[in-house]
């Protein structure tokens, strides 16, 4: 069976990329796999793309090679071609702008599954154009709910986790005194309340240590606020990395102080490593991937929030056998991220959709 990946940019650093290509990569044990990159904004894609993925692209966006104004005209030329074109068993498309394209425009011999982590911001092409899919996959239940409610039922909607990148994991020996924290420096991510909340514990426990991953619009105000609070000896930036997971495995606690978490690879890549993670609950936050009390800490968000995050963190920071309890239970849910495991659900699905066409 031949699966084709149609996403955006298969360049980037986004969590999304980094499920589709584990996915691809899990797939590409027993399928033909490609992935179809929209535009190409790099030289090489930031995360690693398994030798045996087929991947290319359809328009050249990397920096001054693009040709505008007309270059919008020039993507939308482009995935209209690819898509009447396209040979393939199954298509899975990774934004709902690229699910309603999917719908209009691939051959309808084609099985077509967009997979979706996040509602759309314009649900209206959507309620048009998703009924001619032949399934929406989510990586949460609660996702599930919610793109069921959207379609009213007009279409099957299913829920897989997203795959975790080949093993075997890096594995933390839960000994370095390492809180972690990883993902785009941006304003919903909320690290500036880790930085405050984690100069609670510099200063009751001055031998800890915070890296800070990725990179973003932020990054200016964060710096700013470590200066700010003195804790330029105990809050680092680290960069990006495209083995975040490698990173992890040196932590003792990984932080996230996001106020919504619907991607959650940060958190399944931390659980993987079998490192606990501390973050807030919330309708759309870490409690659709963790179980709270066996493989993490959840606070909840609200007035006093800063203090009980801190709170939290210290009392894992000196609490070294609850730390490898809750280290236990993350592995044990991590297992239900692994390659095999998601592919052989994804493989059921499409082979079921096949059969009726």
């Amino acid at each position: 069976m031949k699966v084709t990946f149609l996403m955006p940019s298969a360049y980037g650093m986004r969590g999304d990329v980094r499920a589709t290509l584990n996915l691809a990569a899990a797939l590409a044990e027993r399928q033909d796999v490609e992935i179809i990159s929209v535009k190409r904004t790099r030289d090489t894609p930031f995360f690693p793309v398994d030798g045996r993925v087929r991947l290319r692209y359809l328009v050249d966006a990397r920096p001054g090679r693009h040709l505008l104004p007309r270059g919008q005209v020039r993507t939308e030329v482009a995935l209209w071609r690819a898509l009447r074109a396209l040979r393939a068993d199954v298509l899975v498309t990774a934004r709902p702008g690229l699910s309603v394209q999917s719908a209009r425009y691939a051959p309808r011999e084609v099985v077509r599954i967009a997979r979706e982590w996040t509602r759309p911001a314009i649900p209206g092409p959507v309620r048009r154009y998703y009924p001619r899919l032949d399934a929406v996959v989510t990586n949460t239940e609660n996702g599930r709910e919610e793109w069921s409610r959207l379609l009213d039922d007009d279409l099957s909607v299913h829920t897989i986790p997203d795959a975790l990148p080949a093993g075997p994991w890096p594995r933390s020996r839960m000994d370095n005194r390492i809180i972690s924290a990883g993902g785009r420096w941006v304003a919903p991510k909320a690290f500036d309340r880790l930085i405050r909340a984690f100069a609670v514990v510099a200063d009751k426990r001055p031998d800890w240590r915070l890296r800070l991953y990725g990179s973003g619009s932020e990054e200016k105000r964060l710096r700013a606020l470590v200066a700010e609070l003195s804790l330029h000896n105990h809050v680092y930036f680290m960069g990006t990395t495209p083995d975040l997971p490698g990173e992890f495995a040196k932590a003792s606690i990984v932080a996230v102080p996001s106020r919504d978490e619907v991607l959650g690879m940060t958190v399944v890549e931390a659980l993987g490593c079998g490192v606990p993670v501390v973050g807030f609950d919330g309708p759309r936050g870490l409690s659709d991937f963790v179980r709270p009390g066996r493989d993490s800490v959840l606070v909840q968000q609200g007035e006093g929030e800063t203090e009980a995050y801190a709170g939290a963190l210290l009392a894992l920071v000196d609490d070294e056998r609850r730390r490898r309890t809750l280290a236990s239970g993350a592995l044990e849910t991590a297992a239900a991220h692994a390659g095999p495991a998601v592919a052989a659900r994804w493989q059921e699905l499409m082979y079921g959709l096949r059969s009726r066409v």
